[in-house]
C-alpha cells in the first residue's frame, strides 16, 4: 500500500509539473461584463520570480488560440524577449488589453492610469499568486507600457516586489488612439513605494522617451543604460529600433533579472 501511495504521488507530481510547465492563455472575469486575458509563459526548472509584462503602444497583442496554437503579436521588446526571462528563472505573464478595449487602438493613457485598469490587473496578480505561491511578483513595462507599470506599482504598494520601467514614456504625445496622451509627464515616481529600476537605450530616438529624462533620475533610482545593437528595422518609436533594445535583448533582460533577484547588475550594457 505504501508503494502504491508513493507511486500515485509521483504520478501526481509529474502531471502537475507537466501541466504547470505548459504555456497557456488565462482569461479572468474582472469588472462587470469584462474579461482580462494574459499569456503565461513556460515555467523554468527553478522559478525565482514572476514578471507581469506590459507591452507598448496601446497594449493590444491580440492574444488568441488558432488551430490549437497560441498566437499573438510578436514584435514588442518584452514579448519577443520572454524566453530571456524564462531561461533566467523568471516566469512571464504577458498582458493583453481587456475585452472592452479590444477594438480600436487599445488602451488609452488615461485608462492605464485609472482604477479600472487596476481592477483588471489586481485579478491577474491574485491569480498568479494562487498559481505560483511564494514567488515575488514584479511589474515590467516598456514604452507606453511603462504607464501601466508605474501607475499600478503605486496602487499595489507592498503587494508586489518591484517595478521595472524600460524606454519610459516620460513625455506627452499625440497621435492615433493608443499612441497619444499625457504619458508619465505628470506622474510622481515617488508614489511608488517599492523598488524601481529604469532601463533605457542611450540612442533612443523616440521623441517622447528621451534618454536624458531617465539620466536625470539617477540620483534617486538605479538606471541601466544600454548601448549598441542592430541597425533599426522600424521607426524610432517602434519595437525594432534602439527604443526596443533591438539586438541587445538578451544582455538587457539579464541585467533586469539580476536586479529582480538582488544579484549584482551592470549599469552599462555595451
Amino acid at each position: 500500500m505504501a508503494n502504491l501511495k508513493s507511486s500515485l504521488a509521483c504520478v501526481w507530481l509529474l502531471t502537475f509539473i507537466t501541466v504547470a510547465s505548459a504555456q497557456e492563455i488565462v482569461t479572468l472575469s474582472t469588472r462587470p461584463g469584462v474579461t482580462q486575458s494574459y499569456f503565461l509563459t513556460s515555467l523554468p526548472q527553478n522559478p525565482q520570480a514572476v514578471a507581469v509584462l506590459f507591452p507598448g503602444s496601446g497594449g493590444l497583442i491580440r492574444l488568441r488560440e488558432e488551430k490549437g496554437q497560441i498566437k499573438f503579436g510578436p514584435n514588442n521588446f518584452l514579448v519577443r524577449s520572454r524566453s530571456e526571462f524564462t531561461k533566467r528563472g523568471v516566469i512571464g505573464a504577458i498582458i493583453d488589453v481587456p475585452s472592452d478595449y479590444q477594438s480600436g487602438g487599445g488602451m488609452s493613457d488615461e485608462f492605464r492610469l485609472a482604477a479600472d485598469h487596476f481592477a483588471d490587473i489586481s485579478a491577474v496578480v491574485t491569480d498568479l499568486g494562487k498559481r505560483l505561491p511564494g514567488l515575488a511578483i514584479f511589474l515590467v513595462g516598456t514604452s507606453r507600457g511603462t504607464i501601466s507599470a508605474a501607475a499600478l506599482g503605486a496602487r499595489f504598494g507592498a503587494q508586489i516586489a518591484g517595478v521595472v520601467l524600460t524606454a519610459t514614456l516620460f513625455r506627452q504625445s499625440s497621435g492615433r488612439p493608443g499612441e497619444s496622451g499625457p504619458g508619465l509627464s505628470r506622474f510622481d515616481f515617488g508614489t511608488i513605494k517599492v523598488p524601481v529600476l529604469f532601463v533605457h537605450h542611450v540612442s533612443d530616438q523616440c521623441g517622447v522617451t528621451p534618454y536624458g529624462d531617465a539620466a536625470r533620475l539617477v540620483e534617486k533610482y538605479p538606471l541601466v543604460s544600454v548601448s549598441g545593437g542592430r541597425p533599426p528595422e522600424s521607426g524610432p518609436c517602434d519595437a525594432l529600433s534602439a527604443h526596443g533594445f533591438f539586438g541587445k535583448e538578451s544582455e538587457t533582460v539579464e541585467q533586469i533579472v539580476n536586479w529582480m533577484l538582488k544579484k549584482p547588475f551592470r549599469e552599462k550594457v555595451e
